[in-house]
Order: C-alpha cells, then sequence, then structure tokens
C-alpha cells in the first residue's frame, strides 16, 4: 500500500528499479493558452552539483550516460487521467557519482503565456515499483502556487547506501533556468 506523504516527509524507496509518475490538471478558468508542464531531473553529486551536463534529464536529453534514467518524453497537454509523464530510474546501473536526484516540473513559456502553477491543480508525483507495478509512495501539491512557473516536487537521495525520497513542495518564478544556474 502506498505511503500519502506530506511536505517534508521522507520515504525509504526499498526498490532498485522504480517509475517516477508525474501528473496535472489545467484549470478551465486558465488563460486559454494550451499548457506544456515539463518534467526534469537534475543527477546531482555530493556537491549537489550535476554530475556533467549529460545528467540533466528533460525533453531534450531524454536519458542519463549510464541509461540508468530514461524519461517518457514531453506531454505536451496533460490530458487525461493518471500520469502524465514518466520516468524509469534503474539504481542498479546509475553512475556511483550521483548522490540525489532532484524532480522538477516547469511551465514551458510560462512568461509569454502569463501562465503558473495557481492554474494548475491535482499535480502529484508518485514512485511505483518498475517491475511489480506496486505504488510506493505519492505526494500531491496541495499549495496554491499562484505566482510560480516552476516547483522542485521532490529529491532522491542516498544516504548511507540506502534511496529515499523527500517531499519539497517548493516553488519558484524564475523557470528552469534558476534550477539550471543552481545546479551548474
Amino acid at each position: 500500500m502506498a505511503i500519502n506523504l506530506q511536505k517534508g516527509q521522507r520515504e525509504n524507496i526499498n526498490a532498485p528499479k522504480f517509475t517516477i509518475g508525474l501528473g496535472w490538471d489545467v484549470n478551465n478558468t486558465s488563460t486559454g493558452g494550451a499548457f506544456d508542464l515539463d518534467a526534469s531531473l537534475f543527477l546531482l553529486n555530493d556537491s549537489k552539483k550535476l554530475v556533467s551536463d549529460n545528467h540533466f534529464i528533460f525533453y531534450n536529453n531524454l536519458e542519463s550516460p549510464d541509461k540508468a534514467v530514461i524519461h517518457s518524453g514531453d506531454n505536451l497537454t496533460g490530458d487525461g487521467d493518471g500520469d502524465d509523464e514518466q520516468i524509469k530510474i534503474d539504481l542498479t546501473k546509475i553512475d556511483v557519482a550521483v548522490q540525489e536526484i532532484t524532480v522538477v516540473v516547469t511551465i514551458h513559456d510560462a512568461d509569454a503565456r502569463r501562465q503558473n502553477f495557481g492554474q494548475v491543480r491535482n499535480s502529484f508525483i508518485r514512485i511505483f515499483n518498475t517491475e511489480t507495478n506496486e505504488e510506493i509512495l505519492k505526494y500531491e501539491l496541495d499549495e496554491d502556487f499562484s505566482i510560480e512557473t516552476a516547483v522542485e516536487f521532490g529529491r532522491i537521495y542516498n544516504r548511507n547506501g540506502e534511496w529515499k525520497f523527500e517531499a519539497v513542495g517548493s516553488g519558484q518564478r524564475d523557470g528552469l533556468d534558476k534550477f539550471v544556474s543552481m545546479y551548474q
């Protein structure tokens, strides 16, 4: 049975192969333009910096050099139920330099489209065992990010050989560029 996390909670993953599912819906009272939310992962070393530029996983770089992290691709609309984007992670293949994986969702062209996370609802991140499809944990964003265009949903980190997930739920206004500059 999955554990529903609150902001700041941590939980062991206990699965060497798992999938991160991200989902969201758009409010009907939005700007009228299409929303394109993008999931990105930053594979960080113990100094909280990208292991290399190729360890930034997003719609233009769908897999890590070691093939341990594979992104399903960009969902341009978020339509439908369930996961809008998925990322498969195989910890048995992951580069030993990777000590943390930060999961960020941003709104593509948010400023030009006058969009923010206040216009997005039912946002969640979930982790499930890739081999059994058993959901391990889920974190639903319940805050109203009325001016934010990027949200760090959570982070997966290695602590003494165990991989854990922390529900972060931290938004900011400067989009993906802010996260890229923080982790380079």
